[in-house]
This record gives C-alpha cells, structure tokens and sequence, in this order.
C-alpha cells in the first residue's frame, strides 16, 4: 500500500460519493436510475465472480431478470400494480430453469442457483433502498442520505478505532483485519452521527436515528463479513476493478446489501 495508492483511493472515493450524493439530491429519477446501473455491475461483478470451468451463470438472462426485478420492486413501476410486478417477476424467473434445459451443462443445478443467489444477493437490496426512499410516502432524499452517512461513517470509524486500538479480533477466520475495538468504536462513532442526523430528517426522530445507526453497524459488518466470505472461497482480492482503489461495486456496497432489508424492516415496523 503506497502513497499513491492512497491517494488515489482518496480521489476515487470522493468522486464516488460525489455522484451518489448528487443523484439523490437531484431527484428520484437520477437515484433510481444510478442505482439500478449499481445493482447490475454489482450482479455482473458476482457472475463473473462465480464462473468456473464446472460453474456457469446465465449471466445475460440473469442480468436482464435482475433489470426485471428491480424495476417491479421500486417505486420505478409505481403505476403497474405490485400484483401484476409479482407476476411479471415469478414469470421471469421461471425463464432461468427453462433456459438452462438447452445449455447441456455440467451443473445445470448449481448454475441455476448461482443465478438466482446472484439476483437475491445484489439486486433486491439495491431495490428496497429505493423503497425506503418513499417510505413516508413521497421520495424523501434527507432519508437516504442519512442511511448513506451513517453507512460510511461506520465503515470509516471501523478502520479508524481498529488501527488504533485494535487488539481483539471480531471474526479472525474470515476477516483477521477486523476487531471488536473497531466495532464498538464503529457503533459510538455512528451513534453519534446519528444523534446529529436527524436535521435531515426530522420525521424520524433522534431514538430511531440513533437505533438505524446501530442496526446499520451491526448488519453492516455482517455484510463485509460475508462479502469476505464469498472472496475466500473463490480466492480472489476484489471483486472488480471498476473503482481504482476500491475494487468493485460489491467491495463497496458490501454492508449495504445486507443492512438495508433490515433498516427498511425497523421503518416499517416502528417509523
């Protein structure tokens, strides 16, 4: 890890956080737009990850039902009844079995699963990001961007507390880099963020804030753990290459995918 490299982390980071900001800021259109390309270079960057010589998504229909998903799941088809979305998605779906039975594969099995697992894995959390969007029931940008904040804050006080104070090891097997000094450091440092977040958005008030915070580190983690999990086992460093530094749409979004479905939950349940 050399100067340059950080700064180019640095520079890629904030022109990346520079467009995700200004998509949500400038309109539901940009943001949905933004994160369907997100979901797919994400469910891209997973197929190519899992592709082996016995392994064999069915990358380009698998792209288009993820497209298919995430458009029947966001407030993008609004207008198109959620029964009628459900139908065209179940329908859609079933094409990956049909497909499969003209590609004489080894494992047609394990390549339909990959191909399902891919668009449940990175499509349908970046799908219910855009329905937590509209949760209050117009599209309400302060909402996600705090999400957004609160997401980075903890990923960055994570790395902060467990270069510093880092002793403990949170999940060795998996990620040896990981601490319980970060985490904990992680939940204080969003926790408080949190507590400042509600100017954003004072219809949630400053305890579910601070409650968001505290599911979103946990979950958060959780979702780099299992994205450290996946590399593992195919033995790679990054997942793509698309951000210099970074790796790819699923080395960046790790904590979201599997923090949102949880977040979206608690606003159902107590917002």
């Amino acid at each position: 890890f050399t100067v340059s490299n950080f700064w180019q982390r640095i520079l890629t980071g904030s022109i990346f956080i520079a467009i995700v900001i200004a998509s949500i800021w400038f309109g539901p259109n940009s943001f949905y737009i933004l994160f369907l390309a997100v979901a797919l270079i994400a469910l891209n960057e997973f197929y190519n990850l899992t592709s082996t010589d016995h392994i064999s998504p069915l990358k380009v229909i698998g792209l288009s039902i993820g497209a298919i998903t995430f458009l029947g799941i966001s407030p993008l088809t609004s207008l198109i009844s959620q029964e009628k979305s459900t139908a065209i998605i179940a329908v859609s779906i079933t094409l990956i079995f049909i497909a499969e039975l003209y590609r004489k594969k080894q494992e047609p099995f394990t390549n339909i699963a990959y191909t399902l697992l891919g668009i449940v894995y990175t499509v349908i959390p970046f799908a219910i990001l855009t329905k937590i969007a509209t949760i209050t029931g117009t599209y309400n940008r302060g909402l996600i961007i705090g999400y957004f904040f609160l997401l980075w804050s903890s990923d960055s006080f994570a790395y902060v507390f467990g270069s510093w104070l880092g002793k403990n090891k949170l999940f060795e097997r998996i990620s040896p880099k990981k601490s319980w000094e970060g985490f904990i450091g992680a939940m204080l440092s969003a926790g408080t963020v949190a507590y400042f977040i509600h100017t954003l958005n004072p219809e949630i008030s400053q305890l579910n804030w601070i409650v968001i915070a505290l599911i979103i580190v946990a979950t958060g983690t959780l979702g780099d753990l299992v994205e450290s999990l996946l590399k593992r086992s195919l033995n790679v460093k990054d997942s793509g290459t698309i951000l210099p530094g970074h790796g790819g749409m699923l080395d960046r979004f790790d904590g979201l995918l599997i923090s949102v479905p949880f977040v979206w939950l608690y606003l159902q349940c107590f917002c």
